[in-house]
């Protein structure tokens, strides 16, 4: 149990909150959530070069204080069809994780954007690219077609 006590699933989107936005709180609220195991979450760690002792914000180093969605809920203002799932999912702080907001995490974090880790000047970029690239690799990630479930008209 004591990878579980390290994650907790990403919450509800407050629909009123000032970085949130009707799309993506309506996502948030109708995505499926898969609980990992605590295989899972080891492997995960593993992937990332945590431990229980050294978990951290995997873009920065920071103390993790949540989840991030590796891949965005929401691209312009349309869902990707990325749920929230351990393949999806990467360890945050959270001016990483508001920073990034829906931006492809790559992009991201060599950005010039207030908190990304290039313009924060972390020291060690390089590796922690390497390690999200393999845990991007890691796994394939959930991601559900809305258009073929409601069908194309609707989708429209």
């Amino acid at each position: 149990m004591v990878y579980k006590s390290m994650f907790r699933m990403p919450t509800p989107v407050n629909i009123t909150g000032r970085s949130s936005s009707i799309t993506n709180a309506f996502i948030n609220s109708i995505i499926p959530v898969i609980q990992p195991s605590e295989d899972q979450i080891k492997e995960a760690l593993d992937i990332l070069g945590m431990t229980p002792e050294t978990f951290q914000c995997a873009y920065c180093g920071n103390a993790s204080t949540e989840w991030d969605h590796l891949r965005p809920l929401v691209m312009n203002k349309r869902p990707t069809g990325f749920i929230s799932e351990i393949c999806n999912l990467i360890p945050s702080c959270g001016k990483c994780n508001q920073s990034k907001g829906n931006k492809e995490w790559r992009t991201w974090i060599y950005s010039s954007a207030k908190h990304s880790p290039a313009k924060r000047n972390i020291n060690d970029l390089e590796a922690r690219v390497k390690r999200l690239e393999a845990y991007e690799k890691w796994g394939k990630p959930i991601q559900v077609d809305f258009e073929v479930l409601i069908g194309p008209d609707y989708w429209a």
